[in-house]
């Protein structure tokens, strides 16, 4: 049962971007409620949208999720409509809703949003968020089938990022940066589950390679546990080890970019 239009994007909050998306749904669905997932995503950074978007789709209501992070806009790239565990995720099809239509179960039904009908008139080119994917969230609130916005795809056609992985070997575990939060914070895509796989507990020094350079830095429960200016690792809200400065920026201080790999380890 569709409850919620979500809104996630990276247009920011300086310009009437949002306002606009918001006022489009309110004309054509006055009754739905629309909750603002982020609007401050880097621009273009579809990377940093996927991994916001995965992670906070578990603690959503069903309903309708829009995601407009898209630096191919005016591009040849689709836009699409997909229907994962009871959700519909509407958005250009660069990868930007694979993690969290994985995150709901995986895609049972992908359609190319083509039909102009349901779209405002005329549509921009580069503010499809405006234009197409918020008439469309409001008609589909009202009863409209994702079916009818366009033809139906295989769903081996779905641009996927490539999932962030780990891997457990020769007594640790390497992985890579799948995004950097406002705060500078580096989250990996290594699990908390991982560390403890090696004996790693709370308390702890972790050995952190990074490219050539080594470090040892302390395990803690949170960056607030050491010294403010002084690294931590920590299990973020998400499960996943991230490495922080308290009161600084990780990602600035140690040139960690998303993708950088990292390997961690047990000190003796």
């Amino acid at each position: 049962m569709t409850s919620v239009i979500t809104l996630l994007t990276d247009y920011g909050l300086e310009d009437g971007y949002v306002a606009a998306c918001h006022g489009v749904i309110a004309g054509i669905a006055p009754e739905a409620r629309v909750i603002d997932v982020c609007h401050l995503i880097p621009a273009g950074d579809v990377r940093r949208g996927a991994a916001v978007l995965a992670q906070t789709i578990p603690y959503l209501p069903l309903g309708i999720h829009i995601g407009a992070v898209d630096p191919g806009a005016g591009g040849a790239r689709r836009a699409v409509a997909v229907e994962a565990g009871g959700r519909v995720f509407i958005g250009p099809d660069n990868g930007l809703l694979s993690w969290a239509v994985h995150a709901s179960g995986g895609a049972r039904a992908v359609y190319q949003i083509s039909n102009e009908d349901h779209f405002l008139r005329p549509v921009s080119p580069t503010f499809h968020g405006r234009d197409v994917y918020s008439p469309v969230a409001g008609r589909l609130y009202g009863g409209l089938r994702p079916a009818d916005l366009g033809p139906e795809m295989p769903l081996d056609r779905l641009v996927k990022l490539p999932e962030p992985t780990s891997l457990l070997r020769e007594g640790a575990v390497e992985g890579e940066v799948v995004s950097v939060d406002r705060y500078g914070n580096t989250q990996l895509s290594i699990a908390a589950g991982d560390l403890q796989a090696l004996g790693v507990r709370v308390g702890d020094t972790l050995g952190v390679w990074l490219g050539r350079r080594q470090l040892a830095l302390p395990y803690r429960e949170t960056f607030a546990a050491v010294p403010p200016g002084e690294l931590v690792a920590f299990a973020d809200s998400a499960g996943l080890i991230a490495i922080a400065v308290n009161a600084g920026d990780a990602a600035q201080r140690l040139g960690l970019p998303p993708g950088a790999h990292v390997r961690l380890s047990p000190t003796p």
